[in-house]
């Protein structure tokens, strides 16, 4: 047996690992108490890699499917050659943009992942590339650019002394936006800071792990989020609690934002948001007074509707109170795999990251998010003759069926494409109705750096780790999948440092330089600093610090860019009443599951195997329901079975279900054992962003009764 040094990869906080392998299988994994950033810590669902990658659900090879309809093992090789020819015969009928490509939450656990997807999308033209970054929050990536940014970064949670977290949870989603508190080692970090002075406030529909921490917990409505920040800026405007100086020499568009928010005086907002006025007031005063530290939010206020108008909110109460790095100061998140930028104390150049230029889809009038199409039209592209029409779905690393909004349909959209292609390690749901599957190496089986985790990093950390055990089968890493089926079809895969060589599969590391190029340490450099020992390097010498402005530039923050706030005014006079719908269904991460991944290992299926409907014991006395009973949730779309769960931490009138459970249909019978999948709520076409497409899927008005 041997002991070696890697990084874990079932989620995106990439925690540093210790993991004996023995005849090339991985037997046990462990912290690595030695790492200058992780110091030991993992969760329960990294501990289970070693059983995840023995698991007897493992796929070993490609799957074809045969005419009776069942599955049967090919080798990489005939299933690339296959999907080749299947995929050139829809191009040459039907153009590059009846095919599409989605990227799961898998694909970005895999650090060659998303950039091989843009890649091989680049190559082949289709403007039909998906993530599932616009599944859940494509808001706050996508357009709070258009406003401007520092250069210069905004706080660290590391130096803060106020932390306000909207619907965020990291002690168990392991995620939260770079400022607030990092994913690894959470609750350590978390409790550490408030030991040593930090104010946390929180608003979240539940009392969630964080809100019991916090000094002011606000137990907003869901989907109420507008209401609490537009009260909160009214309080730091009436009070005078904004950085002046800051305003004035940075910022455009201040006078249009204090109009917006006149009419959410503190008993309005309170009212509006479901929070006691004065304790709005306390955390206006708590947040604005301290001296660093930022608002952050988490998935929910996005998929709570309003998503946009929340995550302009959140910029605007930061760019106010001046919540960013200033000249001489060390910058934020300093990155090592990210292609350098300037760090200099001003307001970068604002990016309109959607809308004219860019490809639009046939449906809602949505257009390209940076690079990706809104996941939220895919179904329609799917289903909807013309003109590109999507034929053929190449899904690495996602499961749209239990993912997506609108279970029903997008099934219907899966069943009748000329090919859908699944990257999956088992049959999930999705792999189950595909054409064919490729199976991947999992990642101790592959080569990886730590570019996705590095978002969260608050020093100049990076890794490069290297295979640690043996495929058990015939298996590719996805992006060695993706360039056998460009170099079959004939194009190209174009790469930040030019085009990826297609004469020959370029290896791991020299995929990643290319993919990577600009940044401040090549992932070859980095492997070659490490290979030693393959611990964890800190390039110390290499932490941007941010420099003056330049005074040739006289940028400042628009806080008028677009529909803003003018669209603050048309949420205050909406029409919020759904007759008949007296419940808010709330989604939830769990620490037993990375959304539709984990429910086949034994330890975390043990902790839970179903998603249980959270209920306030109350509203369980009042509707008559026992706990544990099976109940019926119906919305005005579609309904699923649950089992109720009496649950202090909710408010009354508020359901919280985690989602990315169950299968396709419901089976009461089976309820208890895979759970339900709370998409068949939502439609992708109802309450949806106008801008990013995001649909309601929390907030979701339901009713309740006994199934």
């Amino acid at each position: 047996m041997k002991t070696h040094r890697t990084f874990c990869r079932f989620c995106h906080a990439n925690c540093a690992m210790l993991v004996d392998v023995e005849h090339g299988r991985a037997t046990a994994v462990r912290g690595d108490s030695d790492d200058p950033m992780f110091g030991g810590y993992t969760c329960i669902k990294g501990r289970q890699l070693a059983e995840a990658h023995n698991s007897p659900e493992r796929l070993h090879a490609c799957q074809v499917r045969q005419v009776d309809g069942a599955f049967a093992p090919v080798s990489t090789e005939a299933a690339l050659d296959e999907i080749a020819t299947r995929l050139r015969s829809i191009i040459d009928k039907h153009g590059p943009h009846a095919v599409a490509i989605y990227g799961g939450t898998y694909a970005f656990q895999n650090s060659a992942g998303v950039g091989a997807i843009a890649a091989f999308a680049g190559g082949l033209g289709t403007r039909n590339i998906y993530t599932s970054v616009t599944l859940d929050q494509p808001a706050k990536v996508y357009t709070t650019l258009r406003y401007g940014y520092w250069e210069g970064g905004m706080h660290s949670f590391d130096t803060a002394d106020v932390c306000f977290m909207i619907g965020n949870n990291p002690i168990v989603s392991h995620y939260a936006p770079p400022g607030s508190l990092p994913p690894f080692s959470p609750s350590r970090r978390l409790r550490d800071a408030i030991k040593n002075g930090l104010k946390l406030i929180v608003a979240d529909p539940r009392e969630s792990d964080v809100a019991k921490l916090a000094d002011i917990y606000l137990p907003v409505l869901p989907g109420e989020d507008p209401a609490l920040l537009a009260g909160i800026l009214n309080v730091v405007f009436r009070e005078g609690l904004h950085d002046h100086n800051f305003c004035g020499a940075h910022v455009d568009g201040l006078d249009a934002l204090i109009a917006a928010v006149a009419p959410f005086t503190p008993e309005v907002a309170a009212a509006r948001a479901g929070v006691a006025a004065e304790e709005l007031i306390k955390a206006a005063r708590m947040f604005a007074t301290a001296s660093r530290g930022v608002v952050s939010t988490g998935t929910g206020p996005e998929m709570a509707g309003n998503g946009t108008l929340t995550a302009y909110l959140v910029t605007a109460l930061n760019i106010v109170c001046a919540r960013f790095c200033q000249e001489g100061e060390l910058s934020s998140i300093p990155r090592v795999f990210t292609a350098a930028s300037p760090r200099r104390a001003q307001v970068g150049v604002p990016i309109q990251m959607y809308g004219k230029g860019f490809p639009a889809s046939r449906f809602r009038g949505l257009t390209h998010l940076g690079f990706e199409m809104p996941c939220n039209v895919l179904a329609d592209e799917m289903l909807t003759p013309g003109e590109g029409q999507v034929r053929a779905l190449i899904s690495i690393g996602g499961n749209p069926i239990v993912a997506f909004p609108d279970q029903d349909k997008m099934t219907r959209a899966l069943d009748g494409l000329d090919l859908l292609v699944s990257v999956d390690v088992r049959m999930a749901q999705t792999a189950k109705r595909s054409d064919i599957i490729l199976a991947p190496r999992m990642c101790l089986e592959r080569d990886d750096i730590t570019n996705l985790s590095e978002w969260w990093y608050e020093v100049p950390y990076a890794r490069y780790t290297p295979a640690i055990a043996e495929a058990p089968g015939d298996l590719i890493d996805e992006y060695a999948m993706l360039w056998g089926l460009a170099k079959r079809l004939g194009f190209g895969m174009p790469l930040a440092g030019g085009p990826c060589p297609m004469e020959e599969l370029p290896d791991k590391a020299t995929f990643l330089d290319l993919m990577t190029a600009g940044c401040p340490a090549t992932p070859s450099d980095v492997r070659d600093d490490t290979a030693h020992d393959n611990k964890a390097i800190v390039y110390a010498d290499r932490h941007p610090v941010v420099g003056p402005s330049d005074p040739d530039v006289a940028r400042r923050f628009d806080l008028t860019a677009g529909d803003m706030p003018r669209a603050l005014d048309r949420y205050r006079t909406a029409d919020t009443a759904r007759d008949g719908f007296a419940y808010r269904m709330v989604s939830r991460r769990t620490r037993h599951r990375f959304n539709s991944t984990g429910g086949h290992l034994s330890a975390l299926k043990a902790k839970a195997s179903t998603n249980p409907a959270h209920i306030n014991p109350d509203d369980l006395e009042r509707l008559g329901i026992a706990d544990g009973a099976l109940i019926r949730i119906e919305s005005a779309v579609g309904w699923v079975n649950a089992i109720a769960s009496a649950s202090l931490e909710m408010r009354a009138g508020i359901i919280s279900m985690a989602h990315a459970f169950g299968d396709i249909g419901e089976d009461a019978d089976k309820i208890s054992e895979i759970g339900a999948s709370t998409n068949r709520l939502v439609s992708e076409t109802v309450d949806y962003d106008p801008i990013t497409g995001q649909s309601l899927q929390s907030a979701i008005p339901v009713r309740i009764a006994v199934a």
